[in-house]
């Protein structure tokens, strides 16, 4: 990444501070963006200019479309362009399929999806007009697999994926790469404001049991994979969304138990050697 100039959105906390962290790490040059979390995006733009990296950050509220497509204008004016862009910025809620508002439902598809898509029409032309580039969208595990109170949520994940694979192949013969990452549980801050009472003990003990790998995710490997979709080794891969989630989805729900050896004699009498 020695020299890239990179744009990740949603990057004052989370997911998308380490990305832009890993990157800086790296060798790129880094624009941070935030909407809230203004006090971590200032200290992750100081931490990149203490490697020796050029960075700023810029606020944007994605509810409003211009400002998400302003964002792109100023990265691109501050960095003179951009190599890889790094679709990170969203926005999560659990309720009632019955009691979502159409309010609610817009908040989430305006952050999620709408802004970014247009985030990234602007950047992509530049990025076409200058040779190419790489962008990588964060989606999510909801989005292939359903989760109670996440309709809108996993809806918004969901189009991700879908449009990151025809935009792939829409731009791959112009020089720009697409791809996605869909994160499972990883703890970030949001954790500990959402659920009441979490806390890590209690959370390695969750992993433990429910993740098929023994734990939950570290936001530095989410952050190295996206490096790594971004990199020369990585180029021959579009449209492609990997899961990440330390075997979240492969494990079917049926399975109550998957570390004990199964009781059961499916196959006896018709499948030789049982």
């Amino acid at each position: 990444m020695d020299n890239k100039r990179v744009l990740v959105t949603g990057s004052g906390t989370g997911l998308g501070r380490e990305i832009a962290l890993e990157f800086a790490r790296q060798g790129a040059d880094v624009v941070v963006h935030y909407s809230h979390a203004k006090e971590g995006a200032i200290k992750a733009r100081d931490e990149i200019r203490d490697m020796g990296r050029k960075s700023e950050a810029f606020f944007a509220d994605f509810n409003k479309v211009d400002q998400s497509v302003n964002l792109a204008v100023q990265a691109i004016s501050y960095l003179g362009g951009i190599d890889c862009l790094i679709n990170n910025s969203g926005i999560t809620m659990n309720k009632s399929f019955l009691d979502v508002t159409p309010q609610m439902f817009d908040s989430l598809y305006h952050v999620n999806v709408r802004a970014q898509y247009f985030l990234t029409q602007h950047v992509a032309r530049e990025m076409i007009g200058k040779g190419g580039g790489a962008i990588v969208n964060v989606s999510s595990i909801h989005g292939v697999s359903g989760a109670p109170e996440h309709t809108v949520y996993a809806g918004t994940k969901g189009a991700i994926m879908a449009y990151t694979r025809s935009l792939a192949v829409e731009l791959a013969h112009k020089g720009v790469r697409v791809n996605g990452i869909a994160p499972g549980w990883v703890t970030v801050e949001n954790y500990y404001k959402a659920i009441p009472g979490f806390n890590e003990q209690d959370a390695r003990q969750a992993a433990h049991d429910k993740v098929p790998l023994g734990r939950s995710g570290e936001k530095l490997e989410i952050a190295k994979l996206a490096v790594f979709l971004c990199s020369e080794e990585c180029g021959y891969i579009i449209g492609q969304t990997i899961i990440a989630d330390g075997g979240t989805t492969s494990l079917m729900s049926l399975i109550s138990d998957f570390r004990s050896k199964s009781t059961a004699s499916f196959g006896a009498g018709y499948v030789a050697g049982l």
